[in-house]
């Protein structure tokens, strides 16, 4: 079959986005204003999670819920609107520049504790849509009218190429830097010190999450109702299924584009084609806003920035100053000047 074009994915996501304008009067207010606190709580209870890990790896320091739950609401407004997950940098810088005498090494790894649920449950979510018979499977992605995923699985040899290229990247600088910065790793195990109680990663972050992720479960559902699809336990997971899939593929902002076709083709026989295209887009797009307007509320009420280039110089000086007070040059900082 051949490959998706660019041409084609794009004018399937803006056919998407006419149907979701042609029926927007037919949106159900209520579920979808449901949906929105719904996930609000969602996000909130992530937030608290990173929050609890990040206590874990800062004992002693002193740092308030509000400026990690606004980082994270920051972070993932960005990436609702900026492709290849950029809002993460976003959270990152806020993030660090919350907790004193942090470092970004031990933050970014409390980051990756968080994916040891989203791994957990995606893999059953995954294992339950494929067994539906209407989820399509890997081969059949190369049929999509999405460009980067039919890209990847119509071409099997380049996408396992570059996954052992990465991997052989990934630990060539485990190598390099486990040799010649020992502090660094230090640092980055710092940001891991919760898994060794297990007890309290349990207690404190995957029953959290768990609990964020009924909150999430419910907000597909409304989502669902507010569109006129239907809300059931079987649409919500193989919806859930279709963002664990794009969330693979973070090429555009949400996965758009991936999600469109993915949804098409799993609602193909429950709902109406212009029905499902327009919850495709509609759920993107209600997302979208909320996350990114309270994100940016955030940004500019807790952490007081006005703008994204702020937000770059800012975490220039961090650099410089970090850099400053372990005596070291600031190349990062210099790396970024020239890229800007």
């Amino acid at each position: 079959m051949p490959v998706a074009s660019i041409g084609d994915s794009f004018q399937s996501f803006f056919d998407a986005v006419d149907e979701f304008f042609s029926n927007l009067a037919s949106v159900r207010l209520g579920p979808l204003v449901l949906a929105l606190l719904l996930f609000t709580a969602y996000l909130t209870l992530r937030a608290r999670a990173s929050f609890n890990i990040l206590r874990a790896a800062y004992p002693t320091e002193r740092f308030n819920f509000r400026e990690i739950w606004g980082a994270y609401f920051a972070g993932y407004g960005f990436n609702a609107v900026i492709p290849a997950r950029g809002g993460d940098v976003v959270r990152l810088f806020l993030t660090k520049t919350s907790i004193p005498r942090s470092s970004y090494p031990a933050v970014a790894a409390s980051f990756v504790v968080e994916l040891g649920f989203d791994l957990a449950m995606g893999s059953v979510i995954l294992l339950f849509a494929f067994t539906q018979g209407v989820f399509p499977k890997p081969p059949d992605f190369a049929s999509l009218n999405a460009f980067d995923l039919s890209f990847f699985a119509q071409n099997p040899r380049f996408t396992l190429f570059l996954l052992t290229a990465l991997a052989v990247g990934g630990l060539l600088a485990f190598a390099l830097l486990s040799v010649r910065v020992r502090a660094f790793w230090e640092r980055v195990r710092q940001g891991f010190t919760i898994l060794r109680d297990r007890r309290r990663y349990f207690r404190e972050v995957f029953a959290v999450q768990f609990g964020g992720w009924c909150f999430r479960f419910a907000a597909f559902w409304m989502l669902l109702e507010a569109f006129r699809v239907g809300g059931s336990v079987k649409n919500v997971l193989l919806v859930l299924g279709v963002n664990a899939v794009s969330a693979a593929v973070p090429f555009t902002p949400q996965g758009a584009g991936v999600q469109q076709a993915l949804l098409v083709r799993v609602f193909a026989g429950t709902a109406a084609g212009s029905t499902v295209a327009a919850y495709s887009v509609g759920q993107q797009i209600a997302i979208g806003a909320l996350t990114f307007g309270i994100g940016f509320a955030a940004l500019v009420f807790i952490f007081r920035v006005r703008s994204f280039k702020e937000i770059v110089r800012r975490g220039r000086e961090d650099r410089a100053e970090e850099a400053a007070r372990r005596g070291e040059p600031d190349r990062a900082g210099e790396a970024t000047r020239g890229q800007i």
